[in-house]
């Protein structure tokens, strides 16, 4: 390896196969070595895993971070990400949030186009902790399952950032009452009637004319739960119902319920009834 070449990356992890839009997750393990400067063109939050010192070249001179597992680094999308160097081999969740996706949360929450954010090098933060890990663990068994679930995450986090570093105090709107009751049976039929495909959240909120936060926020004041949530738990309610036709496959079940990994549909059928596809069916 030339001395111009990044050092060598092991990815455990990778969102950008799975089709994630807007919001992408890396799980490495970072070795001990240095890194150029370098333009990422979205924001980046890294998240440790372990302890490590980094050195960041700034404004032509060296500062050391030491870091605990937990703790945080936000760089906003307008900055480079400078030449580092890092003491020792360590495990870190990388996160790739779109520019544009914290405009449009801006634009609806705030009133403004205003997303600048500003660089935080050590940060404490177990909400994005907490994020970055489900995150992960969705990845690693939902996949390509996962739009929904990100296209939310991202949106949540978007107003996470706005809120606490942007360069100025956001104050986030507060929405209350939930839907009225015909965009709710609106939404809900929309989702029922398309199951069996990978719904995401700007679909939903358009199916009854309005902004993805506004919708994702009304939606689970009105019925407890994130659209996420909820379309999971219909997904596997028509799967209990067509549990009952012999002639159907699990595979087929699977996909008639919009699981595109038979992995993933036991995983979640499990999260809701205790048992597994098969074990239910078999108790019939």
């Amino acid at each position: 390896m030339s001395n111009n070449e990044p050092p060598e990356h092991l990815h455990l992890l990778s969102s950008f196969e799975a089709g994630w839009e807007g919001l992408n997750l890396l799980y490495e393990i970072e070795p001990a070595d240095e890194t150029p400067e370098m333009y990422l063109g979205q924001h980046f939050i890294v998240i440790a895993l372990d302890n490590f010192r980094a050195s960041y070249m700034l404004n032509q001179s060296w500062h050391q971070v030491d870091y605990a597992r937990g703790d945080i680094a936000i760089l906003p999308a307008s900055e480079p990400f400078p030449r580092t160097q890092i003491d020792r081999e360590v495990p870190l969740v990388e996160l790739f949030l779109e520019p544009a996706i914290v405009s449009r949360v801006a634009c609806e929450c705030v009133d403004t186009a205003y997303t600048e954010l500003v660089p935080h090098w050590h940060i404490r933060d177990p909400l994005i902790q907490h994020m970055g890990l489900a995150l992960k663990a969705e990845l690693e068994t939902g996949g390509v399952d996962s739009r929904l679930y990100v296209e939310s995450m991202a949106t949540a986090l978007s107003v996470h950032l706005l809120r606490r570093y942007s360069a100025r105090q956001q104050q986030i709107k507060n929405y209350t009452g939930g839907l009225p009751k015909y965009r709710l049976r609106e939404a809900i039929a929309y989702i029922n009637e398309h199951l069996d495909y990978s719904l995401t959240l700007a679909e939903l909120a358009a199916s009854v004319q309005m902004s993805p936060h506004y919708f994702a926020t009304l939606f689970k004041q009105s019925t407890g739960l994130t659209p996420h949530q909820y379309v999971m738990k219909c997904r596997i309610d028509k799967a209990k119902q067509l549990l009952h036709i012999p002639e159907l496959t699990l595979v087929e079940i699977c996909q008639q319920v919009g699981f595109q990994s038979q992995s993933h549909f036991t995983k979640v059928f499990r999260e809701h009834t205790k048992t597994t596809p098969k074990v239910y069916r078999d108790a019939l």
